[in-house]
Parts: structure tokens; C-alpha cells; sequence
């Protein structure tokens, strides 16, 4: 059992002024493995009030210190690999082989470029009889989502302690025992006391409380378009800099000379990776209307290559949904997409056969869904693909951007010039041609209602800055 009934701020575990707890379920077993305390406004304004306090020292720091820091943040999470392993398989279901290669792997990432990028990052300019200045924007009230448990949580934090910024994070009530490795590693690193803090609680009292909260300079929230509108009210009462990653419905657009079975099997490695609980997930495939048979027919032939079982087994690609609530959200959206008159190519409603505990989705592909249909329009979060036929790119194009978000979009296919065409004409922060490797350098983030701003990077590490003018120094 997992159980954190304290909250991490200054250094130090400490009581919380409320009795309240919230259980922490494992969604393939059903079982709780721990529970945590929910936070009130009291805790956060202690944790608050330690980042303030901290916040001064902590920004005069000299950036190689930082990125020192950041290293050796990296190392300390190198040693904690199987720990992290073993606690994002219980809290998310995540399977085992995705967990070490995808899960785990990220939050190393973003560390160790964080470390490398901002040795050579330029924190002033001079500029003609200008000398401009980027400040460590302040205190940082960090949201994240239970998606992505230590990606989500790491890429900030570590553009955060890149720039100089003290923070107070509050993960997810699904998903909070990797951050609470998170505050082991950086305690065995030795982050100063009161620039990382933890408090555990809802997001009507803790998410609510950080970004509204007047002490805190800039939040950094990753979840749903409608928390988000949310966050933004609040900040806007004291003008507080908000930056946003929310929802995706991406596009795979499948060019007319692509290998059929390679953009079958890359349609369907995005709504089993994660059981489909990707934000940059790309569930609606776009296929030329002359290839749509043989395109449904490799659906079939290699969805079989993509077991959805228990997350220890080494041979499992999908796991379970988050929840029963996410669970029954998913399951909902098939419903809709069965009465929308889509044909049903395979899955369906209800949990596979043989899994009858635990939160199972079948994978679900669905053809014949028109562009306006809800599945197509809608963010499903779980293991469902819309198939839909286009007659030409600019058609093809055309429906891609033809939703409220812009998060990402991909495109396979061999034509250089075509490929090159839809890449650069699709409405979207993130757009990989053939599955290329992310590169942790780039900027990550969204068009239109997928958000505002970026991390990642050398771009994540400007969220959390502010640029100083200084004219006619002598």
C-alpha cells in the first residue's frame, strides 16, 4: 500500500490541516493500493507561501548550478527506474513494456535536455542601446494530468528549475504516488527546500486554489478544454500568466502511395499506446477513398498484434482505462459512434473477453464516420478510430483541421512533395511524417482551443520567464 496522508512543502513532509483522504485505485485489479490526503486551502497556502520565501535565493542561482541540479536530478532518476516502473503500472494500469520505454524514459528526458540546453541558454541580449534581461517569472503552480504521471510532471519542472522558478505542483488524484518519488529524487539531489513543493487534493479545492491563488506568478496546467477555461477565469482575476496544454482530436492523414499495412499498423498503434489516453493521440485515420478496403482489411489482419491484458504481462501492448468514470465515458462514445450509423469494423461496447475485472476497453475501430460525426469530433480518450475517406489531399487537408483543436497530426506516405504539402498545411503544434522520433528539444503545444504556449525545450523553459528591458545602461 501506498499511503501519503502528508503533504511535501519546505523541505519536509507535514500534517495536513484537514482529515479528508482520498483512495487511490489500481484500475486492472479494481483494488485500492494507497490513498493520499486532500488538501486544503490552508496546505497551499503553506506551500505557497515556502516557494515565495524560496523563490528569491533560488532565482540568483547562476544557470550552471542549475543545470548541475538538473543533472544530477537525471542521475538520482536513473536509480530509481524500477520503482517508478512498479508505480506507474498500479497507479494507471500502464503496461509494463510502455511504462519503461515510454513513461519512465520521458521524464528522464526532459531532465536531462533541461540540463544540457540551458548551459547554453542566452538569459541576456543587448540590443542596439537595449540590454534585455529574462527573469525567473516566480512562484509556479504546476497542474498535471494522470495520463502521462512523470512526462506531464517532469517537463515542467524541469524548465521551471531551468529558469530559476520555485513551484508548487499538484499532480492528479488517479495518478499521485510518481510525483511522490519525484520529491524523492530531487530531495536525494538536494533541490533547495521550499523550491519543489507537494500538495496532494481535488481540483475544485487545490487546482482552483493554485490558480486563483495571488501569490502564485504563473500556471502551468496539461488536461481537459474545459478545466482550462476554468484556470483561466481564475487567473484572470489578478492577471496571472497561464499556460495551457489541453485536448486533441489528431488527424493521421494516409497518402495515396502509402504501405497499407504500415499505415494500418500506425493507425492502430495510436489507439492502443496508452489505451488510447494520449492527448496527441491520432484517432481519426484519413485514407483516400481508393484505398479504404485494403486499408480496413490490414485493421483486421494486425489488431490481433495488439493485446489489451494484464500490464505485467511483458507481451501486453494496452492496458486499462484510468478509472471506471473514464472507463464509462469510453464506452459511452462507442455507444454514440454504433447510433451515428459508423460501421462497426471490430470492438465494440463492453470489456474483452476474459476481462471482467479491471477497467478493459476493446480496441474499437470504426469506418464509414462522417467528419462531422461526434467520434470524429469529440476527444474520446480511450481506444477508438475513426476511418474516414477523402478524394483528394486538399479534401484530405480540408478535414483535418476541421475540429476545435490543434494539438497534433500526422501523415504517412512517400511522396516527398505531398508529404511536405500536408505537413506544412495542417493546423496543429506537432506534426510527425512516418512516426519519426520525438525530438525533446522542440517546442510541444497547440492550435486553437489545444492550448496556449509550449514546453519542451528550450521554448519550455521560456514559459517560464519574464524579459527585463533596461535602455541606456552605461
Amino acid at each position: 500500500m501506498y499511503n501519503y496522508i502528508q503533504h511535501y512543502i519546505n523541505g519536509q513532509w507535514v500534517d495536513s490541516t484537514g482529515n479528508e483522504t482520498i483512495d487511490v485505485i489500481n484500475p486492472a485489479t479494481e483494488e485500492k493500493i494507497g490513498e493520499i490526503s486532500s488538501g486544503t486551502k490552508e496546505d497551499l497556502d503553506k506551500a505557497v507561501q515556502a516557494a515565495r520565501d524560496a523563490f528569491p535565493a533560488f532565482s540568483q542561482t547562476t544557470k550552471e548550478e542549475r543545470a548541475d541540479l538538473l543533472d544530477r536530478i537525471a542521475d538520482e532518476y536513473e536509480k530509481r527506474k524500477d520503482q517508478f516502473i512498479e508505480v506507474i503500472m498500479a497507479e494507471l494500469g500502464s503496461p509494463v513494456t510502455f511504462t519503461t520505454n515510454v513513461q519512465y524514459q520521458m521524464g528522464l528526458n526532459h531532465f536531462r535536455t533541461a540540463a544540457k540546453l540551458v548551459r547554453d541558454f542566452d538569459f541576456t541580449e543587448n540590443r542596439e542601446n537595449s540590454f534585455i534581461q529574462k527573469d525567473a517569472i516566480g512562484v509556479a503552480g504546476l497542474i498535471t494530468p494522470w495520463n502521462f504521471p512523470t512526462n506531464q510532471a517532469s517537463t515542467k519542472l524541469a524548465s521551471a528549475f531551468a529558469a530559476g522558478s520555485t513551484v508548487v505542483l499538484k499532480p492528479s488524484t488517479e495518478t499521485p504516488f510518481a510525483a511522490v518519488l519525484l520529491k524523492e529524487v530531487f530531495e536525494a539531489a538536494g533541490v533547495p527546500k521550499g523550491v519543489f513543493n507537494l500538495v496532494n487534493g481535488t481540483g475544485s479545492t487545490i487546482g482552483n486554489g493554485i490558480s486563483s491563488h495571488p501569490d502564485i506568478d504563473f500556471v502551468s496546467f496539461t488536461g481537459s478544454g474545459g478545466v482550462g477555461t476554468k484556470i483561466m477565469e481564475n487567473a484572470a482575476q489578478d492577471i496571472k500568466k497561464v499556460s495551457l496544454e489541453l485536448g486533441g482530436k489528431s488527424p493521421i492523414v494516409v497518402l495515396d502511395d502509402a504501405d497499407v499495412d504500415y499505415a494500418a499498423k500506425t493507425a492502430i498503434s495510436h489507439i492502443a499506446g496508452n489505451t488510447g489516453q494520449v492527448c496527441t493521440a491520432g484517432t481519426r485515420a484519413l485514407v483516400p477513398e481508393s484505398m479504404h478496403d485494403d486499408f480496413i482489411q490490414a485493421i483486421k489482419n494486425h489488431i490481433s498484434e495488439y493485446p489489451v491484458g494484464d500490464p505485467k504481462d511483458k507481451s501486453t501492448f494496452t492496458g486499462p482505462q484510468v478509472s471506471e468514470d473514464q472507463w464509462k465515458t469510453v464506452q459511452d462514445y462507442i455507444q454514440k459512434g454504433i447510433d451515428s450509423n459508423a460501421t462497426l469494423v471490430t470492438g465494440g461496447t463492453g470489456k474483452p473477453e476474459g476481462l471482467e475485472t479491471g477497467y478493459y476497453s476493446k480496441l474499437t475501430v470504426f469506418t464509414n464516420v462522417k467528419p462531422e460525426d461526434t467520434i470524429a469530433q469529440e476527444e474520446i480518450f480511450g481506444p477508438v478510430l475513426s476511418v474516414i475517406t477523402y478524394n483528394d489531399l486538399d479534401e484530405a487537408i480540408e478535414i483535418a483541421n476541421g475540429t476545435i483543436y490543434g494539438l497534433a497530426g500526422y501523415v504517412v506516405g512517400n511522396d516527398p512533395e505531398a508529404l511536405t504539402k500536408t505537413a506544412k498545411s495542417l493546423r496543429s503544434g506537432r506534426i510527425v511524417v512516418n512516426n519519426e522520433q520525438a525530438d525533446f528539444t522542440a517546442p510541444f503545444g497547440g492550435f486553437d482551443q489545444s492550448g496556449i504556449g509550449r514546453e519542451w525545450g528550450d521554448y519550455g523553459i521560456e514559459e517560464f520567464l519574464e524579459p527585463k528591458t533596461i535602455v541606456g545602461l552605461p
